[in-house]
């Protein structure tokens, strides 16, 4: 059952993604400029947003630190302007360090925050304008199947992405019946910088190419939810359902921690 209008035609939709310098972001924009979007590319990092322009013909890039208010307001109001309308807003920035109770670091668990969830409510605070006046365009959040339930090594990044569900699911609810869609992206591992922190085994790797290939087929689908790769991601949402008590079991035993 489609919940948002499919997107499938993107010749000449301008599409603006924060977080885009690397991994899961940068890939899903260089789809979108192959498919003939007007995307839009922002980050921190300015040589990695100068070599996606560079490399794809027509693309632009506004260099900003998602965690700055005023930065993403003035981005927005920019884009508005000189595009008329935003079709696609998509947050993917992210931070990830593994932690865990043992080894409790504030500052850290508050970057997540910062980066993770406050990121995207200064998004949204320069974005909700634009899309409720146009009454129409698609805004879509990266949270992680980290944000279903509490895993091992997720303290400081896991509740950020399980407000991120949490956040997409009520903006569906007030957005929807204006005509702006809504998604949230919840991804299973995918090689990125993040990732390549990780000194574990990480099923069902995906290449940040498959990501976007799989967000592009959902938001063709009309889906809420896009979760991938979905031979992961359903055992993940099986966990879900488990009694605590079994759930808490099956995870030391997957995990050994």
């Amino acid at each position: 059952m489609s919940l948002n209008p499919k997107l499938t035609d993107w010749q000449g939709r301008t599409a603006w993604l924060v977080g885009a310098s690397t991994g899961i972001g940068r890939a899903t924009a260089s789809a979108l400029h192959a498919r003939g979007a007007r995307v839009i590319v922002s980050a921190r990092n300015v040589k990695a947003l100068e070599d996606f322009t560079a490399q794809h013909p027509g693309s632009e890039f506004i260099a900003l630190d998602a965690t700055h208010r005023e930065a993403l307001r003035a981005a927005a109001q920019d884009l508005a302007e000189r595009h008329g309308r935003l079709d696609l807003v998509v947050y993917c920035a992210g931070h990830y360090r593994a932690m865990r109770a043992t080894a409790f670091d504030l500052d850290e668990a508050l970057r997540h925050q910062q980066v993770n969830y406050v990121g995207a409510l200064y998004l949204l605070d320069a974005v909700l304008p634009v899309l409720q006046r146009q009454r129409s365009g698609h805004l879509s959040l990266v949270a992680s199947v980290a944000g279903y339930r509490g895993l091992p090594n997720s303290l400081a990044y896991g509740p950020t992405k399980a407000a991120m569900i949490n956040l997409a699911e009520t903006l569906y609810l007030d957005l929807e019946p204006l005509g702006v869609g809504v998604s949230v992206i919840n991804p299973g591992f995918v090689e990125t910088p993040l990732t390549a922190q990780n000194r574990f085994r990480m099923p069902a790797l995906l290449t940040p190419e498959q990501a976007a290939q799989a967000m592009l087929d959902g938001w063709a689908r009309g889906r809420f939810e896009i979760h991938f790769p979905r031979r992961f991601t359903l055992w993940l949402k099986a966990l879900r359902y488990l009694r605590d008590s079994l759930y808490f079991s099956a995870v030391r035993r997957a995990t050994g921690l």
